[in-house]
C-alpha cells in the first residue's frame, strides 16, 4: 500500500463536491438517517481513474479527508493509505458495482427498514409496485426509469460471517438482475448504486422511503407488490 503522506493532494481540496469532501459530508448525513450507525455502511465514489474509499472500523461521521483511502482504478492498487487505518470491509463489493455496472459511486447502508424487508421477504427477491416514488429508479433495459404501475424487483443475497465473504452473490446478482440498482443483504443491509454520486443517493433515499412503507404497509396486512385496492 501506499504511505500515508504520499498523494495527500488527491484527498485535500477546497472544493465541496470533491470526492474526499462529498464522502464526509454525506457520511455525517447518512449518520443522522441512521443508516451508518456504530461504524457500519459507507461510499465509495469513482472519480476518473481513482476510487475514493473510506476507512473500516471508524465512525463514518467522524472520518475526515485525511482518513480517506484512494486506489489507482485501471491497476487496483492504493495510491494513498492512511497510516493506522485500514480500508472499508465493504471495498471489493463497492468495486464490483464499478467494474460492472459502471457506477460512479455505491453507498452501503444498514438501514432498519432494508433489514426488516429482508425478514418479511422468505425468497430471493424484494418487491414493490404501485408506489409514486419508485419513479425515482432507473431501469437501464427501457433507457428510462421505472413507471407507477411498475413492478420494481431488488434481489436478496445471504449474509456472510465477513463483509468481503459477500462479494461473488453480488456479483452473480448483479448479472441476474440487470435492471437492478441495488442488492439487498438479509439481515444485513442494502448496497445501491448509481452513475454518479448524486444518483446513488437519490436513489439510496428513495429505495429506503420505499423500504420504510412496504414494512408499514405489511403490518397493515396489505402487499407492497399488489395490486391497487379496489382496483378491477
Amino acid at each position: 500500500m501506499g504511505q500515508g503522506n504520499s498523494h495527500e493532494g488527491l484527498v485535500f481540496s477546497k472544493d465541496p463536491n470533491h470526492p474526499a469532501n462529498l464522502i464526509c459530508s454525506l457520511c455525517k448525513n447518512f449518520y443522522t438517517l441512521g443508516w451508518v450507525t456504530g461504524t457500519g455502511g459507507g461510499i465509495s465514489i469513482r472519480h476518473e481513474s481513482h476510487v475514493y474509499l473510506a476507512p473500516s472500523g471508524v465512525q463514518k461521521e467522524r472520518i475526515t479527508p485525511r482518513d480517506i483511502f484512494v486506489m489507482d482504478f485501471p491497476t487496483k492498487t492504493y495510491l494513498r493509505s492512511p497510516p493506522s487505518l485500514k480500508p472499508s470491509a465493504c471495498t471489493p463489493l463497492f468495486m464490483a458495482s464499478f467494474t460492472k455496472r459502471n457506477a460512479g459511486a455505491c453507498i452501503h447502508t444498514h438501514s432498519q427498514a432494508a433489514v426488516l424487508c429482508t425478514l418479511l421477504t422468505k425468497g430471493s427477491t424484494w418487491s414493490v409496485a404501485n408506489v409514486e416514488q419508485i419513479k425515482a429508479i432507473p431501469r437501464p433495459s427501457t433507457g428510462g426509469y421505472y413507471g407507477f404501475f411498475d413492478k420494481l424487483v431488488i434481489p436478496i443475497i445471504e449474509n456472510t460471517a465477513h463483509e468481503e465473504d459477500l462479494t461473488e452473490s453480488l456479483e452473480k446478482a448483479i448479472d441476474e438482475y440487470p435492471d437492478t440498482c441495488a442488492v439487498l443483504v438479509r439481515r444485513h443491509g442494502v448496497y445501491v448504486w448509481g452513475d454518479t454520486v448524486w444518483k446513488a443517493k437519490t436513489q439510496a433515499e428513495s429505495l429506503d422511503y420505499l423500504f420504510q412503507l412496504a414494512v408499514e404497509m405489511v403490518k397493515l396486512g396489505m402487499d407492497p407488490a399488489g395490486p391497487i385496492a379496489g382496483a378491477e
